[in-house]
């Protein structure tokens, strides 16, 4: 029988730390300094604490997760509106860092299995950065580039082209980086070949999910399609057979997912292209058709990575997919 580890919750902000031990009702809060991270760490170990959960507070709780690993403490780092709502259903409405660092322990305590994430790896936290980095200036080229969309005074259209000019360079420089730090890691190598082996499947989402998803192909596809925001739920209650939606799950990953998965249903992938094609022929939606396909290639992909196997479907489907 595994023994029971003594867990605390903390809630990290940019200036400092509060953490709460449950089992002992003990509280210590500590500036995010070395010295404040030296005195937090003492304390969790003088209390026999072996695993700290903490929400993703912005970036702020890197420094502190980096630190509590080094001095041989599990961390694992969870959604923090998970925590909120679970805090709401306790009838919890106040809101401080104290308050916050006891309701993230209780949350771990309660939701056990789900705040044990994978091992922490370094290579995928450094990839998780760069495609972090990635999608923000992304998004910075969106911005930049709805200007051009509108008639705009001199000085904003060069101030434009000057903008988009530099990010379209800087973002080549960012993804011949991402491309190397996948290619020095053997592990890295092995799941992007097997998922760019998947027709429409290409470098950015393969980068994406190793750096967002490593649970792909190691938990059940039910799981995953949960977990990447793509398994539609029930609206029933009585009577009423409410319309299912899906919920929640990684945005990111899930965004690109998509993208994928229009690209794929549409023109690259036969058996994809097969699928969207019943499915619009029993009378469903395109867009209800395409978030199916998103679906059904994120089994695809979970079960190729976990089986290791590259893609290869029976030769009859690719025959007979429609054109």
């Amino acid at each position: 029988m595994t023994q029971k580890r003594t867990v605390v919750g903390i809630d990290i902000s940019k200036e400092k730390a509060d953490a709460h031990i449950r089992v002992l009702d003990a509280s210590l809060s500590k500036p995010s300094t070395a010295t404040g991270r030296a005195e937090m760490i003492a304390w969790l170990r003088e209390n026999g604490v072996g695993l700290a959960v903490m929400e993703a507070s912005g970036g702020y709780e890197r420094d502190w997760a980096s630190a509590l690993r080094e001095a041989g403490i599990e961390v694992s780092i969870v959604d923090p509106k998970r925590v909120r709502y679970f805090a709401r259903s306790a009838g919890c409405l106040a809101k401080s860092d104290p308050i916050d660092a006891k309701m993230i322990a209780w949350y771990a305590e309660t939701f056990a299995v789900e705040a044990r994430k994978p091992a922490h790896d370094a290579d995928r936290d450094k990839l998780d950065r760069l495609m972090t980095a990635r999608a923000m200036l992304v998004r910075l080229q969106t911005q930049i580039g709805q200007l051009a969309e509108h008639k705009q005074p001199p000085a904003v259209v060069k101030a434009q082209q000057a903008l988009a000019k530099t990010l379209k360079a800087q973002l080549a420089k960012l993804e011949a980086v991402i491309a190397g730090e996948i290619q020095a890691n053997e592990a890295f190598v092995a799941r992007d070949e097997i998922m760019q082996s998947v027709p429409g499947v290409g470098a950015t989402f393969a980068a994406a999910a190793i750096a967002w998803l490593p649970e792909l192909g190691h938990i059940s596809n039910k799981e995953i399609a949960a977990l990447v925001g793509a398994a539609p739920y029930v609206n029933e209650s009585g009577e009423r057979k409410g319309e299912r939606h899906i919920k929640g799950g990684r945005r990111e990953i899930r965004d690109l997912l998509y993208m994928v998965a229009v690209g794929a249903s549409t023109l690259h992938n036969p058996v994809l292209k097969a699928h969207y094609r019943q499915l619009l022929a029993r009378g469903k939606l395109k867009k209800v058709a395409l978030v199916a396909c998103m679906r059904k290639l994120i089994v695809i992909l979970n079960t190729m990575l976990a089986r290791r196997q590259k893609w290869n479907p029976p030769a009859v489907v690719a025959r007979n997919a429609p054109t």
